[in-house]
């Protein structure tokens, strides 16, 4: 049994000082080595190590997988004379591997930078890329999600976009040499993000699909919004978005609206489930109400009903006869 102390390295932390050690431990389990404990010349003497199994971990001791989990017992003694001790063990690893089952993995990876300065951000970019380089074993999905669930938010930002490791090495380090190969910005003090959602453009067809395969929450999302459609349209969202045979392109004036709307909603769902909670929304044209719906005035099926009546008003020539956009029909707020 290996006796170590946290201290060593930080110095006496007052309040931290149980937080600290549960750190130390749960990384020790996580790179199978028990850390040295610095500055121990010599074990005190008051102490005989003779007569158990406990000796110091002076230095770095590998942590050998065993037939039981790994154990560690972490004791914090307060100034007060309080005394606090945890046991922590080592998780199952289909348990881990589960939970990194569950989150989303689009191609595309975002990996999202922060710092106080611009040097220091692309210092950041370089030392993660180094990271990734060592680690070619780490899954991109994972180590974007872990840079912005557990890292401190800086004003100067960075997005760097790969599809895999060793494409999101090569950005990071042209980045960090001074290259366009990241979306930089500075972010306002005390701010939240906040969604915007277009009126026009294109619906993105062909990355939808990989989020319907890939992305449960947006999936979902998205077949609540082809029910509610589903009274309304002579059309499958579903089939549009995958460009099933016989089901009408998503440029067809009867559809691009609808489908524009159901993607933005599902969009927000996905992001809500990234940890993405925006402070505000904002909409232009058929936008707004995609905005409305996703900050609650509008029901998905108020929403839908809008949307699907809109799109029929704008079908010029081939809208049916005597369809007016009456308030009772469009229940915008």
């Amino acid at each position: 049994m290996l006796l170590g102390s946290v201290k060593s390295n930080i110095g006496h932390t007052q309040a931290a000082a149980g937080v600290a050690g549960v750190i130390k431990m749960v990384l020790a389990m996580r790179h199978g080595v028990v850390p040295a404990t610095l500055h121990v010349d010599e074990a005190s003497p008051h102490v005989d190590w003779s007569a158990g199994a406990v000796a110091l971990a002076t230095e770095a001791t590998p942590w050998p997988r065993v037939d039981r989990p790994r154990r560690a017992a972490v004791s914090s003694f307060g100034i007060s004379g309080t005394n606090a001790h945890v046991i922590i063990e080592q998780p199952p690893a289909e348990a881990v591997d589960a939970r990194a089952a569950d989150r989303p993995r689009a191609g595309l990876v975002p990996l999202v930078l922060s710092a106080v300065d611009a040097p220091a951000l692309r210092d950041q970019a370089a030392r993660l890329g180094a990271h990734l380089a060592a680690h070619p074993e780490l899954a991109p999905a994972d180590v974007a999600h872990a840079l912005v669930t557990t890292r401190t938010a800086f004003a100067h930002r960075a997005v760097v976009l790969g599809r895999d490791t060793v494409g999101l090495t090569r950005a990071l380090e042209s980045f960090h040499l001074g290259g366009a190969t990241a979306v930089t910005g500075v972010a306002a003090r005390g701010t939240d993000p906040i969604l915007v959602f277009p009126g026009h453009g294109d619906p993105w067809p062909a990355a939808t699909v990989e989020l319907l395969d890939r992305a449960p929450e947006f999936a979902a999302v998205i077949a609540a919004c082809e029910a509610a459609l589903t009274p309304h349209v002579d059309w499958s969202l579903t089939a549009v978005l995958r460009g099933a045979d016989g089901a009408p392109p998503a440029t067809d004036p009867r559809v691009t609206h609808p489908v524009r709307w159901a993607v933005a909603v599902s969009l927000a769902r996905w992001w809500r489930s990234l940890g993405v909670r925006p402070a505000a929304v904002v909409g232009h044209a058929h936008g707004e109400v995609a905005a409305a719906c996703v900050a609650g005035a509008l029901s998905l099926e108020d929403a839908a009903k809008t949307m699907a009546l809109a799109s029929r008003a704008e079908d010029g020539p081939d809208a049916p006869a005597g369809i007016t956009l009456r308030a009772a029909e469009i229940p915008l707020y």
